[in-house]
């Protein structure tokens, strides 16, 4: 049973997801914030246990990233909708995400997977961090200009994160030629 944990927080988050949308959507940042801050606890204590433990399993390592992108990607929508951040921001972060997804599912073909790299969780931290200021900024009005800037340099970390993934996509997809 303890076993499962790991998987259990992972749906959890998932379940999360829409609950973190309407809240943000109906402008109850408050509450949005409150279960995006538990989506976040639950990610960081499921991927605590499944390492410390070895726990890891297909599900989690399908399902724990899937969880934090659809998080992230939801929240960011809100967010546009709303026009609390510009449309391009949401455009670079799925692209991003489908090329990694693109990616991913060649290197799965050849049963190799790449695990993320700090500059890639900085990028999602970051992101958490900047929505949070953002939601915040506007549930109590305090003009805080500064998530933008964050915003800004978690963008930039995205694109070199793609940059990063896309070099070591490329060396495996050589070495997987040269191999045949």
């Amino acid at each position: 049973m303890f076993k499962n944990v790991p998987n259990i927080l992972t749906a959890i988050r998932l379940l999360l997801i829409p609950v973190i949308f309407y809240f943000a959507l109906e402008e109850n940042y408050v509450m949005a914030v409150i279960f995006l801050t538990l989506s976040g606890a639950t990610d960081v204590l499921d991927g605590y246990i499944a390492r410390k433990y070895n726990f890891i399993s297909d599900f989690g390592t399908l399902f724990d990233p899937l969880a934090d992108k659809l998080t992230q990607i939801s929240t960011l929508i809100v967010l546009v909708i709303q026009s609390i951040i510009p449309v391009w921001i949401l455009v670079v972060v799925i692209i991003k995400e489908l090329l990694m997804i693109a990616g991913a599912a060649f290197l799965y073909d050849k049963n190799t997977v790449v695990g993320s790299r700090w500059y890639g969780k900085a990028a999602t931290v970051l992101f958490y961090i900047a929505i949070l200021v953002s939601m915040l900024n506007k549930q109590f009005s305090l003009n805080l200009a500064f998530d933008m800037y964050l915003y800004y340099i978690a963008v930039a970390l995205t694109i070199f994160a793609l940059y990063m993934y896309f070099k070591t996509f490329s060396k495996l997809k050589k070495s997987a030629k040269e191999n045949k």
